[in-house]
């Protein structure tokens, strides 16, 4: 019968010592962390509250509605099509290599354009003014594609 041995070990007080400021070093900095994840949740959420009416208003109003019905018939003037997206509450255009989201804020409804990624501007949007004059604006100097010739034989 094989009987292991255990081997103690003890430790001085100033290894203990040292583990337990470590530990409390690491506590403090878990609860910094999490009360700064907290206060991001609390802003994060205040800003959805307060941009909610014009979330709402993005989402259902009639507004939305004709500026859709405009990017269908444009796009389709354009030869070009227009990929309609909702990421939450924000309404993303998409032609080619252009984008057009809608954001809802607190102040209002703000247009951001981007072309390649890159954002090129941003405005207010007025809920009761023409649809038709953004997408005008977001597809400016947008041009249908050029057909190539059938081969000749």
């Amino acid at each position: 019968m094989a009987i292991s041995s255990v081997k103690l070990e003890r430790m001085s007080f100033l290894d203990n010592l040292e583990n337990n400021l470590k530990s409390l070093e690491s506590r403090e900095e878990g609860a910094d962390d999490a009360a700064r994840r907290q206060e991001s949740r609390a802003r994060e959420r205040a800003a959805a509250v307060a941009s909610a009416a014009f979330a709402e208003e993005l989402k259902k109003g009639p507004y939305t509605a004709e500026l859709l019905e405009q990017a269908s018939r444009i796009g389709h003037a354009l030869r070009t099509k227009i990929h309609i997206a909702w990421l939450g509450p924000n309404l993303r255009l998409e032609a080619r290599e252009r984008r057009l989201e809608l954001r809802p804020t607190a102040s209002g409804i703000v247009a951001v354009f981007l072309e390649n990624g890159n954002q090129l501007r941003t405005r207010a949007v007025d809920p009761r003014g023409d649809p038709e004059a953004l997408l005008r604006e977001f597809l400016d100097g947008m041009t249908p594609p050029v057909a190539e010739a059938p081969p000749e034989e």
